[in-house]
């Protein structure tokens, strides 16, 4: 547990690295019981905030190969989630775009992380969900480059 005294960068990290873990496992749950898994979740989302991603470009976004990620577009393409959609501008881009199926199963996927962490929020006394809303911005800076 963590005690009044501040902790070291080390110590906060330990005590924070499991929690953050094992929030990630439930939200990752609440995701496949939808029939998609997390990173499949994940493709959509930059899919639906970057319409016309292509592969390349996607597979840049989460820093692993195209040929890597090309199976994972091929599977999301054959659940109907996504489809590749050739440029008027340029005939040799391909783009990828959600389908509404694909629309729909990101909302719900959105929906079910939200209640189920509203769910767990709702426990809390209104001083703990403070707290987590005071630590936010930190939390946030966390996930932003290092440099």
């Amino acid at each position: 547990m963590v005690s009044e005294a501040i902790l070291s960068t080390h110590e906060l990290a330990e005590e924070l690295r499991p929690v953050v873990l094992r929030i990630s496992r439930h939200l990752r749950r609440e995701t496949e019981e939808l029939g998609v898994t997390s990173h499949q979740a994940t493709l959509l989302w930059l899919v639906r905030t970057q319409p016309g991603l292509s592969l390349r470009e996607l597979a840049q976004e989460e820093g692993i190969s195209a040929p890597s990620l090309s199976a994972h577009v091929d599977r999301l393409e054959a659940l109907g989630l996504i489809r590749r959609v050739r440029s008027n501008d340029d005939r040799r881009r391909v783009g990828l775009e959600l389908t509404p199926d694909g629309r729909t199963t990101l909302r719900r996927v959105r929906a079910r992380r939200t209640t189920w962490l509203a769910g767990r929020l709702g426990g809390l006394s209104d001083d703990e969900r403070e707290s987590l809303a005071l630590a936010l911005p930190a939390l946030r800076a966390l996930l932003e480059p290092a440099g």
